[in-house]
């Protein structure tokens, strides 16, 4: 059986992709469940009745004291659910047609883990780069991935004892880190898409400072893969250092020069606004180390 988990908390776009996931299940020929695992507090019971046909509601009580229940909540779907074969995506996404039949293909075939494409719906911004597959290896699988259009089997995650609930943010990324030091492999499904609106420019700001105070906790967590930092992810080391070094522009007045650097290779992608990302980015992994 397949299982298709979505989390959500206040976020009434769920029933479009809702009915996009519905619509996906007529390409399968296994049995399939869905399940939402929602922290709303029953402001979105309109949606659920709509849907009650076929969707398992679980109504997930937040945990005293904790604020953001992502990694909670995906726990709990995985261990409600009853599928040997696990698909993650989230509330807003709208998958494309072929998605979930292309994404649990190759676990029908006998891989582990599979991780898809995700892109901005219509033009609008993409926090992941190259749709999640910024990490891409040369036999097509990846170091990392979201878990925004990913799928596994439950042996996988019984094998790493699931999500991280310490993490607010980043759990997503320690998960696949921990499954691929276990020694399984993430293959990329570029044929298996969903897009997202992943809201305006200061949503994104607040999304861009928030992943980088939990990648610096990714780094405090996972030792050994400091040592490969600066050449496996050198936005956590490089943006932190230039803002720390600003005040060296009262002796050095050119050196913000040196962002002109980074904009020009990134001159295809938006200079600002990948710049602006970036930069609050290396605040959240100060503010992090900072204890802030």
């Amino acid at each position: 059986m397949i299982s298709v988990v979505i989390i959500s908390k206040d976020e009434p776009v769920i029933d479009a992709t809702l009915t996009a996931v519905r619509g996906q299940m007529a390409d399968l020929a296994v049995p399939y469940e869905i399940l939402v695992v929602d922290a709303s507090d029953g402001r979105l019971d309109d949606i659920r009745r709509t849907h009650e046909s076929d969707v398992r509601w679980i109504q997930f009580e937040r945990p005293t004291g904790v604020r953001v229940t992502i990694p909670h909540q995906r726990n709990a779907g995985v261990r409600a659910a009853v599928g040997d074969v696990i698909v993650f995506t989230d509330a807003g996404c709208h998958p494309e047609a072929g998605w979930l039949a292309n994404l649990i293909a190759p676990l029908l075939a006998g891989e582990d883990v599979t991780a898809g494409l995700t892109l901005a719906a219509a033009e609008g911004l993409n926090p992941y780069r190259n749709g999640g597959m910024l990490h891409l290896l040369p036999d097509g699988y990846l170091k990392e991935c979201p878990t925004i259009n990913m799928a596994f089997r439950r042996k996988v995650f019984d094998a790493i004892g699931g999500f991280d609930e310490s993490f607010a943010y980043g759990s997503d990324s320690d998960f696949s880190w921990r499954l691929v030091d276990a020694g399984f492999r993430i293959l990329a499904v570029p044929d298996a898409i969903v897009r997202h609106d992943w809201g305006g420019r200061r949503r994104q700001l607040r999304r861009s400072y928030m992943y980088g105070k939990a990648r610096a906790r990714l780094y405090r967590k996972h030792r050994s893969r400091r040592r490969r930092v600066l050449r496996d992810d050198p936005v956590v080391v490089v943006y932190p250092l230039f803002l720390l070094g600003l005040p060296l522009t009262l002796i050095f007045p050119l050196y913000p020069a040196l962002l002109l650097i980074p904009a020009w290779r990134n001159r295809s992608a938006g200079v600002f606004t990948v710049l602006a990302d970036h930069l609050v980015y290396g605040a959240g992994v100060l503010a992090e180390l900072a204890g802030r």
